[in-house]
């Protein structure tokens, strides 16, 4: 019972003065110690006083009801929602996708962003800033990427396997970094949100990303209505049913209110509640939080090494 007892703390006292004795070898190795750590300290102030600041820029946003011109369409969508789907046309109610969820998936696809950019000519500060001076307010661009004298692409200098221009795809994942789309699944509050080295950029960017997705559904259900009235309207011609003729009118009545309201509404699928603002914090880097880090990065590497060092055959085992 005794032995048992014995062979239980006896690893316990072993652990305690092993730790001793570590620490102790720490105290006296203490001077490579503290350079080691000094030397990570100094080098992860300057890296983090070097990261460039950056800046994000929101705005919030609520669907837009489509009003009383829903009760029409929900209405029709039961009583000839199938004789609309044959006719290829979109009823309110008929489908399971909101207006506003498919605008959001829109804003995050690549051929929006390539819409975007071209329309808005981003394509310098998408992919070619660097940086942003506050004083002058300007950004700074990469000489190896663009020529800001000459106003053109000189990419192909750096490296002649890539292009003067970045692709379609590389100015998409550039962008796509840089933009965040989300919505509450509560509330169905909407949030748009860019970030960039310049403030103003990140707040243009999202005044702009809430103007196109409104423009781009409003073309959308433009066109599509337009198609249905013309679908609609040849129909009526074919048929002499008078049930089926009565029926194609009313969904030309109510195709032309989609008309009509993709015309006249500028903020169609969401209402501003909160507009951007140029932000004045940046919201990376955390430098102070660089710093403590690879300091303690620092205290550990050295600590290990220091033990390495004076325990050279445990390295061998």
């Amino acid at each position: 019972m005794d032995n048992k007892e014995y062979d239980q703390t006896g690893p316990k006292m072993e652990e305690q003065i092993d730790l001793r004795v570590l620490f102790r070898v720490l105290f006296q190795k203490k001077l490579p110690v503290i350079l080691i750590t000094l030397l990570f300290a100094v080098g992860s102030v300057l890296y983090a006083l070097n990261v460039k600041n950056e800046y994000r820029a929101s705005a919030v946003l609520v669907p837009v009801s489509s009003g009383g011109n829903s009760g029409g369409l929900s209405r029709l969508a039961g009583q000839f929602g199938g004789l609309a789907s044959l006719a290829g046309l979109s009823i309110g109610g008929s489908s399971g996708v909101s207006k506003s969820v498919t605008a959001i998936e829109v804003m995050q696809t690549w051929g929006f962003a390539e819409r975007f950019i071209s329309t808005y000519g981003l394509e310098v500060e998408v992919f070619a800033a660097t940086d942003w001076k506050k004083s002058t307010r300007k950004l700074v661009i990469d000489p190896e990427l663009y020529d800001l004298e000459n106003e053109e692409w000189i990419r192909s200098k750096l490296d002649a396997n890539l292009s003067d221009e970045p692709t379609s795809w590389e100015l998409y994942a550039a962008l796509s970094n840089r933009i965040f789309v989300s919505q509450d699944n509560k509330t169905g509050i909407v949030r748009i949100e860019a970030e960039h080295y310049s403030p103003d950029v990140a707040k243009k960017w999202v005044d702009l990303l809430v103007k196109e997705i409104n423009s781009y559904m409003k073309l959308r259900d433009h066109e599509d209505a337009k198609k249905s009235i013309e679908y609609l309207k040849h129909q009526i011609n074919r048929t002499t049913i008078a049930e089926m003729r009565s029926i194609f009118y009313e969904l030309i009545e109510e195709q032309t209110k989609k008309l009509m309201l993709a015309e006249v509404s500028e903020e169609y699928v969401f209402k501003t509640i909160s507009e951007a603002k140029v932000p004045e914090q940046r919201i990376r880097p955390k430098r102070a939080l660089i710093a403590i880090m690879g300091t303690f990065f620092g205290f550990i590497l050295a600590c290990v090494f220091v033990l390495i060092r004076h325990y050279p055959s445990a390295t061998r085992r």
